[in-house]
C-alpha cells in the first residue's frame, strides 16, 4: 500500500492548489480565535485596542490574549482546558488581587495574584487537583505556581515564544488591515 501526501481521487493532487494568501490569514484568525475561544466581536475588541498600543501588534495580540484570566487559570493547570477555565472562572471559583471575579475576559497585570476561594477548597474537583499541581512542571515563566496554597501569581507580560503553538499573529495584523 502506497500512502500519497495528498486526498485520493482526481481532485486530490493539484499542485497549484495551495490557498491565497486570504485564505491563509484567515485560517490564521480562525486557529487563534479558536485556541484562546474568542468571538469574533470580542477578538476584532482586542486587536482594535492592541492596534492603538505601541510595539509589534501581533506579539501585542497574542500577549493580551495570554493575559485573559480563563487562560491564566489554564496556563496555572487549575483546568485541563480552556473552556473549563472560562467555566470555573464564570462560577466565581477564583480571586484576582482578593476581589472576586466572574469575567473570563478580564485581563490580569502584572503582580496579580489569583487565588482559590477558600470555601471552593473543599470540593472533590480541586481536591483532585491539588495532586495534578503538585506534579506540574510546564508553567510559563511569566507565572508562579504555589501548588499547597492554590494560588498564582503574574511575574511578568507573557511574550510571543510563552504561546506554545506555532502561530503567526502577524498573519492576523495583515488581515485586519486590508
Amino acid at each position: 500500500m502506497v500512502r500519497r501526501p495528498y486526498a485520493p481521487g482526481i481532485h486530490g493532487h493539484n499542485p497549484s492548489r495551495g490557498g491565497s494568501e486570504f485564505g491563509r490569514q484567515l485560517a490564521m484568525k480562525q486557529k487563534i480565535k479558536r485556541l484562546y475561544g474568542v468571538m469574533e466581536r470580542q477578538f476584532r475588541h482586542h486587536f482594535d485596542e492592541v492596534r492603538k498600543s505601541r510595539g509589534v501588534t501581533g506579539d501585542q495580540l497574542i500577549s493580551r490574549l495570554e493575559r485573559r484570566l480563563d487562560n491564566v487559570i489554564y496556563r496555572l493547570g487549575f483546568a485541563v482546558s480552556r473552556s473549563q477555565a472560562k467555566q470555573l472562572v464564570s462560577h466565581k471559583m477564583f480571586e484576582v488581587n482578593g476581589k472576586r471575579v466572574n469575567i473570563p475576559s478580564f485581563e490580569v497585570r502584572v503582580n496579580d495574584m489569583i487565588v482559590l476561594k477558600r470555601n471552593k477548597k473543599d470540593k472533590q474537583f480541586f481536591k483532585n487537583q491539588e495532586e495534578i499541581l503538585k506534579n506540574k512542571k510546564d508553567v510559563p515563566h511569566w507565572l508562579s505556581l504555589d501548588a499547597d496554597k492554590q494560588t498564582g501569581k503574574v511575574l511578568s507580560l507573557p511574550a510571543r515564544e510563552d504561546v506554545g503553538v506555532r502561530v503567526d499573529a502577524q498573519m492576523v495584523v495583515e488581515y485586519y488591515s486590508k
